[in-house]
């Protein structure tokens, strides 16, 4: 897993997601592109792309270690891990369907999908 961090931008070689710093204000902000209403700081916008790369690794999900920090990075977000899977999952799912007619991504049409469930 690498994540290659620039002065204005950050990108995985494992996902899709990346974050790109903004001069909002003057101020040095950061956002993510799976938590795009929210302005971080260099830090926090590391912290997504870290849990991203952790969150698409399939080792990471019967591993302790890496679950705990999951716990810390979306904790440095300000959300759980839970809500932070669901705004992936919610990327995940605009990027896989078809845009409109008019070339409306799904994202922007206000699908919202259903919460996993767990048979077994």
């Amino acid at each position: 897993m690498t994540i290659d961090v620039t002065d204005w931008s950050m990108i995985s070689d494992r996902s899709p997601e990346s974050a790109h710093r903004t001069a909002d204000s003057g101020a040095e902000a950061w956002r993510l592109s799976w938590l795009p209403d929210r302005r971080l700081t260099h830090a926090q916008a590391l912290a997504g792309m870290r849990f991203d790369e952790l969150a698409g690794d399939p080792l990471a999900v019967d591993n302790p270690a890496a679950q705990a920090l999951m716990d810390g990075y979306a904790g440095e977000l300000g959300l759980t891990t839970a809500q932070a899977i669901l705004l992936l999952a919610e990327r995940m799912v605009a990027r896989l369907m078809p845009p409109d007619e008019d070339g409306t991504p799904c994202a922007s049409r206000g699908h919202v999908i259903e919460p996993p469930y767990v048979f077994g």
